[in-house]
């Protein structure tokens, strides 16, 4: 749990910042540029290369991607029928779409499941948040911005971000052993700065007015990610014959984690509502502490 409450640290240390040095805020930019394009690619080509699928673990991965499409149409849904921004759909397509299953998900799932379940647990990390992430989420927040316009140039900007590179990257070092003890640990080092940078830049931009200004998108966004999410993993679980045992289990609270925060600098560096962005992978992480313990006790 020490892993939590690092993270929680961070936000309240970067909100305390910015109104000490209000000058802080100007340093966003490049915490998320750090975090989205060396941390996050690190912290991929440390972790892919252990990647091993095993039979039986296909429903959290599943879970994953399912969570992400799932918020993909809902919010689209929504946008139409509440007249949203494209802006505001893109940016809630993202971060209620994408679980921060790793800095979050791993440690919450080890101390309410224990150390059996983590296999599970680093496998719809990794083979399901961070492969929908690179390609997925970079396919929504390219075609939400705007910044591509046809299938040729969403592939080419998928194709050209930097956690997408490292994921090819690390299949290739996986399928050739490995990395040596003193690169993988150097990478190591790297990606562990991803949450406590990124969630420190959460709370330089955290406005507690900004809860009432995006109060209506953030409750949808939240609703999906951390409720209605894990309800339809756990429906579709029974309706599979798989509403039990380990790969279940992992699947349900994995898919009920808070926001990504990778996910929500994406959105912020695409210009896809920042503000609203920020606002959800801040409380949405709170939050979590709560309602995963709840999903946790729901499973019985």
């Amino acid at each position: 749990m020490s892993a939590l409450i690092l993270l929680a640290v961070c936000m309240a240390l970067g909100a305390i910042t910015v109104r000490v040095r209000p000058d802080a805020a100007g340093w966003v930019p490049g915490l998320n540029g750090f975090v989205l394009n060396i941390a996050f690619p690190a912290l991929v080509l440390e972790l892919i290369p252990k990647l091993h699928l095993e039979h039986g673990l296909w429903f959290p991965v599943m879970a994953m991607w399912g969570t992400a499409l799932g918020a993909l149409a809902l919010m689209v849904l929504l946008g139409r029928w509440l007249g949203w921004q494209r802006g505001t759909v893109g940016a809630l397509a993202l971060v209620a779409g994408f679980g921060n299953t790793s800095f979050t998900g791993i440690p919450l799932i080890e101390a309410l499941r224990g150390k059996s379940h983590l296999g599970a647990a680093v496998l719809a990390d990794q083979a399901g948040s961070f492969l929908a992430l690179a390609t997925l989420g970079v396919f929504t927040a390219s075609w939400f911005a705007g910044t591509a316009t046809s299938a040729r140039e969403v592939l080419l900007r998928v194709a050209k971000f930097p956690p997408f590179i490292a994921m090819l990257a690390g299949f290739a070092v996986g399928a050739l052993g490995g990395w040596p003890p003193l690169a993988e640990d150097v990478l190591h080092r790297i990606g562990v700065a991803l949450s406590p940078m990124a969630l420190f830049a959460v709370g330089l931009q955290f406005k507690p007015s900004d809860l009432a200004v995006h109060l209506k998108p953030m409750t949808a966004g939240l609703a999906w990610k951390l409720g209605l999410a894990p309800l339809l993993v756990v429906l579709t679980g029974r309706v599979l014959g798989v509403g039990s045992g380990t790969p279940y289990e992992v699947a349900v609270l994995q898919a009920a984690t808070a926001p990504m925060i990778s996910a929500g600098i994406l959105a912020q560096q695409s210009g896809l509502a920042p503000a609203l962005a920020n606002t959800v992978v801040g409380v949405g992480i709170l939050l979590s502490l709560a309602t995963v313990p709840l999903w946790n006790l729901l499973l019985g």
